[in-house]
């Protein structure tokens, strides 16, 4: 009887010690993820962002600080900020996440960022890059840049480099508001002149009057900004069918028009075009050499990252940080002090989160779209060390 006794007893401590560890387990972390996965060129964004995702986690493992990090996606289908507040709502409310990641465009980053402050969830921008649009989210800081910080040191180089005349095609929202504007305020403080510009509605696909009116007003330098779903193929069709290059104008453009997502489909037609980005695939580091083999591998083609992928890499740098200096246990006040004036390197280089603004500070790049070892890519050819947002 001892004997049995002894089993039975040793039997039950197992299943109280069991049930005592399991219940001491911290509780997965929940991180809401609102994001564009379809819809057009979306799809492709989406699919960047994800490959992003894995190949962070292939780098730094799904447990942080002793909790499981679950992402919880949400597809807000495009710019449509009604479905990304709801989306927003629903992962706060129903699912209790601890951190909100997005998102593809600034209206949605609004709506969500509105959610964010009302319920103390922090919340890391990916991509909207209309300035000034956190100055009342006091728990919101970007990850991705703004149309200012990446085109006003654009708009000095191209009067003084390129030539002293210039025509803008942008589109008629926040981020094309603000390149325009901000491209035309440097390009004339640099002593060049705009002979005019255009506003393109965003849905907008067929360029050739755009580029008509640009190519009648015989401009030296054509500055362009198209978002990255914006039809970039069909834009660089209209500038190739127009004749406008040859005519000795240069065509400078936003780097979303090139980006990695679309430039094997846009080809020789992007061929010597410039562009201003925070990130191109060529940029050479160690890290950004490891960040793009993983990304290939997730991805699961012959894709480079764009600066979408390097954001969503970079946000998730931001929440494991987070996680890892609280030891698991997050308070959104305290959350925000860490991400306030938070450094690291990141494969497009240094990136530092402004103290008082919670806006990013990076280096900007020009490039030029080349074929080089066969290779069709957006290089770098000068740099512009760790930029603010010039209007903050």
């Amino acid at each position: 009887m001892s004997g049995l006794f002894a089993l039975a007893l040793s039997a039950m401590l197992t299943v109280v010690l069991a049930a005592a560890a399991f219940a001491e387990q911290p509780a997965p972390l929940k991180v809401g993820i609102v994001f564009s996965f379809s819809g057009g060129d979306n799809v492709e964004l989406g699919k960047e962002f994800d490959a992003a995702v894995a190949a962070y986690q292939k780098e730094h493992g799904d447990v942080v600080a002793g909790r499981r990090i679950v992402l919880l996606k949400r597809d807000d289908g495009g710019i449509a900020p009604e479905t990304a507040r709801r989306l927003t709502q629903e992962l706060i409310v129903q699912d209790r996440v601890e951190l909100l990641v997005g998102t593809s465009y600034t209206p949605n980053a609004l709506a969500m960022e509105q959610l964010s402050t009302a319920a103390k969830i922090p919340f890391f921008i990916v991509n909207a890059a209309t300035s000034g649009i956190m100055a009342k989210a006091p728990y919101t800081a970007r990850f991705g840049f703004t149309q200012a910080q990446i085109t006003d040191a654009f708009g000095r180089w191209a009067a003084k480099s390129v030539g002293n005349t210039a025509y803008l095609l942008f589109q008629d929202y926040g981020p094309g508001i603000d390149a325009g504007t901000a491209f035309a305020k440097a390009f004339t403080a640099a002593g060049g002149t705009v002979l005019g510009e255009s506003r393109i509605p965003v849905n907008n696909t067929d360029f050739s009057a755009y580029v008509q009116r640009a190519k009648d007003a015989r401009p030296k330098v054509l500055y362009v900004f198209l978002n990255a779903t914006g039809g970039g193929i069909q834009f660089l069709k209209a500038v190739k069918a127009s004749g406008i290059e040859r005519n000795g104008t240069k065509v400078l453009v936003n780097g979303a028009l090139v980006n990695e997502a679309i430039l094997p489909a846009e080809g020789d037609s992007a061929i010597g075009v410039y562009s201003t980005s925070d990130y191109t695939a060529m940029h050479d580091s160690a890290l950004n050499r490891k960040f793009v083999k993983d990304f290939k591998a997730a991805y699961g083609a012959d894709q480079n990252p764009s600066f979408i992928a390097v954001a969503a890499y970079d946000a998730m740098n931001a929440v494991y940080r987070v996680v890892e200096a609280q030891h698991g246990r997050l308070d959104p006040d305290r959350t925000m002090q860490i991400v306030k004036g938070m450094k690291f390197e990141s494969p497009r280089g240094p990136i530092e989160i402004d103290p008082v603004t919670r806006d990013i500070i990076l280096n900007v790049y020009f490039l030029k779209t080349e074929r080089r070892g066969g290779v069709l890519g957006n290089y770098e050819f000068e740099t512009t060390p760790m930029v603010k947002d010039p209007t903050e």
